[in-house]
């Protein structure tokens, strides 16, 4: 890779990691469904007019809308709305490669290597580590809704690359609009108008410059870059730089919410970053249907 390519990479691992302390910030000015649902509306409507018509069937783009934006992103919010710290889960999240492998073993035949099945339960082991971690510290409820969050994340993996869109933007683009009036929904439902109401009466410049960064620095940005990089280098070469993400992302709380980083919590990201790149860079594993045709791997973004 050039080196302009290179900071670049870097530079998108950074809006992703750094978007988890925007988000902790974010729940400060709106409950968690309000705000992920106007994550989606922002990044969406007006990007809608410059992408151009969807790419892929529609299937797939409700499918992951679905999964992706309303369940992933659903229990992410409310879960670090319920004290699951933003680095920690910048951190976390990164089991979302494990959950993929599984997931596509369960549904492409994928069986994965030795390495890979070594990767799982390294990376494994570093979330055990963080649970212990964060059951001395903070609610592990919220820490299983983060969990499962990556589940999603990994079961939304394997949905694009059956979808295989030809272009990552504008799938993304159409995608986010799919959980914008299901997350409104559940908001009412669950939040409250009156709450609801209150925040978006609150609105102030920083609430306003929170919703911005999440949808179109984070959203827009983040994954036009990435898809531009990944249509010009091959995926393991590109791939390799989202494990920069925890890094800014655990160091951006540290910088800016105070969140300390305990010698256990170092230990779990060595073991889990270790294993999410054996898991997720080691070469592709077999399929056990030979006439399945291969999808080329997508590197998704982490929040």
């Amino acid at each position: 890779m050039r080196p302009a390519h290179i900071c670049l990479a870097v530079l998108v691992a950074a809006v992703w990691g750094v978007n988890f302390t925007v988000i902790e910030v974010g729940l400060g000015h709106f409950p968690p469904l309000l705000f992920s649902a106007l994550r989606f509306l922002v990044a969406a409507l007006p990007a809608v007019f410059f992408v151009g018509r969807p790419k892929v069937a529609w299937k797939w783009i409700v499918a992951v809308g679905l999964v992706l934006g309303v369940a992933k992103f659903g229990l992410l919010f409310i879960g670090m709305d319920a004290g699951m710290p933003a680095g920690l889960s910048s951190l976390v999240l990164q089991i979302q490669a494990v959950f993929t492998a599984l997931i596509a073993f369960v549904v492409l035949g994928e069986r994965p290597t030795r390495v890979r099945l070594s990767g799982m339960g390294v990376a494994l082991c570093g979330v055990g580590l963080a649970a212990v971690d964060e059951g001395t510290a903070g609610p592990l409820g919220a820490f299983a809704l983060v969990i499962a969050a990556a589940a999603c994340w990994g079961l939304s993996n394997v949905l694009t690359r059956k979808a295989s869109p030809p272009d990552s933007l504008n799938f993304m683009v159409w995608v986010s609009t799919v959980p914008v009036l299901p997350l409104l929904g559940l908001s009412l439902l669950t939040e409250g108008p009156s709450r609801d109401w209150a925040a978006l009466r609150g609105l102030d410049w920083q609430g306003a410059g929170v919703v911005v960064y999440v949808a179109w620095i984070t959203t827009v940005f983040g994954f036009g870059a990435w898809g531009w990089l990944l249509h010009r280098h091959p995926a393991s070469t590109v791939a390799p730089f989202s494990l920069l993400v925890p890094v800014f992302g655990m160091s951006s709380a540290a910088l800016f919410l105070g969140e300390s980083v305990s010698p256990l919590r170092w230990a779990a990201t060595a073991l889990l970053v270790g294993g999410v790149a054996l898991t997720s860079l080691v070469p592709g594993p077999r399929r056990v249907h030979v006439a399945d045709a291969p999808a080329r791997e997508q590197v998704g973004e982490p929040a």
